[in-house]
């Protein structure tokens, strides 16, 4: 039998961690559920391992909604605005990329979600092996070394609507 594990989800502006999440996912792409389906499927597996606030449902509905859009390669990240995560185990270097990030952001007047992971189990469900690594709306910019200010806020202004 599979022991449910906790995969943290964007729900609005946080994250949060669901058991059976990523169970409930295999079955329906397994299953090859259309979107409506399998969001409905996903929800009601994960509804009865986990507490959902009753004025939260919609929410859940559309984040479980964008989470199998993702793994069905079809990414939604760039209509939240800009959305930067940086994954590692808390070591100096990871906590050195999340402040050069907001250096980055600052000298390129911008705001943005960061989200710091550091579930290894996480990291891995993203694909990434080395860490200090840095993803900006969904994008791998980089793993396993550290970029230089330059690079990251070229990176982030890649990324802005006006970038001409």
């Amino acid at each position: 039998m599979d022991t449910p594990t906790q995969r943290m989800i964007r729900i609005g502006k946080t994250s949060i961690g669901l058991l059976g999440l990523d169970i409930a996912i295999n079955k329906a792409l397994a299953a090859e559920l259309a979107v409506p389906e399998a969001v409905d499927f996903i929800f009601l597996a994960v509804k009865e391992q986990n507490y959902i606030p009753a004025s939260m449902v919609e929410k859940y509905r559309e984040a479980i909604g964008r989470e199998y859009h993702r793994l069905l390669g079809i990414d939604d990240d760039q209509n939240q605005g800009l959305i930067i995560r940086i994954l590692g185990t808390g070591c100096v270097s990871c906590n050195g990329l999340q402040t050069m990030v907001i250096d980055a952001m600052e000298r390129a007047g911008v705001a943005a979600d960061i989200e710091q992971i550091h579930d290894r189990d996480e990291i891995w469900r993203l694909g990434v092996t080395a860490t200090p690594a840095l993803i900006i709306n969904g994008q791998l910019k980089i793993a396993g070394i550290m970029p230089t200010l330059a690079q990251v806020e070229g990176w982030i202004r890649e990324v802005l609507p006006n970038n001409d």
